[in-house]
């Protein structure tokens, strides 16, 4: 039952913490709310969960990855994929050799294998935490895509590098050779085989959906298994399952393009990915912080017993470290910017120079999360001869503090380095939306009339005065739309005050509605069947308005 009642606190502490970080008033983060809780959790048990880092990889991070592959911006990834594919690529190699030589010195105690092992598990961002962070912080929406795709790809270079490492010290050879030809199967395959599973999937059950019916149930479990499944199989060819499951869930959001899955299934399946999404990402934090207690623990008896210092100098490590981290992502971010002036002016283009706060920005919100803590709890117990892993827990706790110090860093740092920043007006988005509601009310206002028609053949005078009624108060929402965006040339600010103005007051109809709908509810004039579906309709009509 031991485990059981720690599955269930951890729950508890997941909806705690949702709450407590509305509640203080000091503004913290949700994950380090959820990293104290966690601790709590450790403290009142007596003990922390003994946590297995496969079965912790399997549970957690396929589903979540896929989400984040599903739901990022494609055009805002792809447009910078160069930005993103340096920061995922270059930045870790950098970094893992940069960093990796910085902690040998260091800490000399700790081979050179173990060192690049450990800095090879701090490259990797964590697209959790850097959502995380970006909820508090005014991170510029570019910058906040070309975070979250680099975060969705580094993971694979930089368990690749610390599987190397791992073998290195455990064989005591290494080959460069062999790393490059590993890291392009692990790549490659994974992404295929994401790109695979979804698509065959579904294909499979729109087959299905034709010949049988659909099912929302069953089609709901589908898509919740879809990223295990993807991640699994690359495991098992000995790819990348984390790329496998970020390839499956970017595959996702072009099937969704289809739009073959209908409206109701969509609503079901985004309030179930959310509580997905929210109840994961605060068990892994929870997990960190309920793992804490030991892991400083075993830390400070691995300085009594193979260190001159005084345990005092863990800080030390874990403040040098962090510092060196921010300091060579600022570095290759600043060449990175460098590079691309140079080659604009070579090909006769004028690119404007990014600001100095952006760059700092990109450095500081390097923040690491999940993978690092899980790939850092892999590490084996004992070498091929039976001796002890050398440095073994020392690492583990360096991996946990740099979390910790990553995630308190970008929520102190951010909000201070990018608060008045003016960029230039991106007007794009505005422009699309206009577009978009113009295009679909044209279509929407032609599907009516074309409805209308057919509906009126054949029916008496009465009937079809009725229909026209009708279609004419369906028209005015469609007309609205197209009015809005004829006069391109109005104040932004009128066009602004309008839309709010319009907002708050179907807002104001809709919360008199479901009002009377509960009241009539309350007095069994209708049944709470109906009053719930009429509500959840009233809910839809609202989350419309607020996007």
């Amino acid at each position: 039952m031991h485990s059981i009642e720690v599955v269930l606190a951890m729950l508890l502490a997941v909806v705690a913490s949702g709450y407590l970080v509305r509640i203080l008033p000091v503004g913290l983060p949700l994950p380090l709310v959820q990293i104290g809780l966690g601790a709590a959790i450790a403290g009142f048990f007596g003990r922390g969960h003994t946590l297995d880092p496969q079965l912790f990889f399997l549970l957690f991070l396929p589903p979540l990855l896929f989400l984040d592959g599903w739901r990022i911006p494609k055009q805002g990834l792809f447009r910078d994929k160069g930005t993103v594919i340096e920061l995922a690529l270059g930045l870790v190699l950098f970094t893992v050799i940069g960093a990796g030589l910085l902690i040998h010195w260091l800490i000399p105690s700790m081979p050179m294998g173990v060192a690049f092992a450990l800095a090879a598990i701090l490259s990797p961002t964590d697209p959790v935490a850097v959502s995380a962070i970006a909820k508090r912080a005014p991170v510029p929406k570019r910058l906040m895509h070309i975070l979250e795709g680099e975060s969705l790809l580094n993971d694979a270079s930089g368990l690749v590098c610390f599987r190397f490492a791992v073998a290195a010290v455990m064989t005591g050879v290494f080959s460069l050779a062999d790393a490059a030809l590993t890291f392009v199967w692990v790549a490659l395959a994974g992404l295929a085989i994401g790109v695979g599973v979804t698509w065959g999937i579904a294909t499979a059950q729109r087959w299905l959906w034709r010949s049988f019916g659909e099912e929302p149930g069953a089609a709901l479990l589908v898509n919740l298994l879809t990223p295990f499944a993807a991640y699994l199989l690359a495991e098992h060819v000995h790819a990348s399952g984390i790329l496998a499951a970020v390839a499956a869930g970017i595959t996702m959001s072009y099937v969704e393009l289809t739009g073959r899955v209908s409206g109701s299934m969509r609503v079901q399946r985004t309030a179930v990915w959310d509580t997905v999404q929210f109840a994961f990402n605060g068990i892994i934090f929870v997990l960190l912080g309920e793992q804490l207690p030991g892991i400083v623990e075993r830390a400070v008896d691995y300085m009594h017993a193979h260190s001159v210092h005084s345990p005092w100098w863990l800080l030390v490590y874990v403040a040098v470290i962090n510092l060196s981290l921010v300091l060579l992502r600022l570095l290759w971010v600043w060449l990175s910017m460098r590079w691309s002036l140079l080659k604009a002016r070579l090909r006769g283009q004028q690119r404007p120079v990014t600001p100095w706060r952006i760059v700092l920005a990109t450095s500081v919100a390097g923040v690491r999360g999940a993978v690092t803590l899980a790939g850092v709890l892999t590490l084996p117990l004992l070498l091929p001869d039976g001796s002890a892993f050398p440095a073994r827990d020392l690492v583990i706790f360096i991996a946990a503090a740099v979390i910790l110090c990553s995630l308190l860093a970008a929520s102190l740092l951010l909000p201070v380095v990018l608060k008045g920043l003016e960029l230039p007006a991106d007007d794009s988005q505005r422009h699309e939306e206009d577009l978009a509601r113009r295009m679909s009310s044209k279509a929407a206002l032609a599907a009516v009339e074309r409805r209308r028609q057919e509906m009126v053949q054949g029916q008496a005078t009465g009937s079809v005065q009725l229909v026209n009624d009708a279609a004419a108060q369906v028209s005015l929402l469609y007309q609205r739309n197209l009015s809005r965006g004829q006069n391109v040339d109005a104040d932004p600010e009128q066009v602004a005050r309008i839309e709010r103005d319009y907002r708050q007051l179907r807002n104001a109809g809709l919360n008199a509605e479901r009002e009377e709908l509960f009241r009539l509810a309350r007095r069994g004039r209708i049944s709470d069947e109906l009053s719930r579906k009429l509500i959840r309709n009233l809910d839809l009509l609202e989350s419309r308005q607020r996007d």
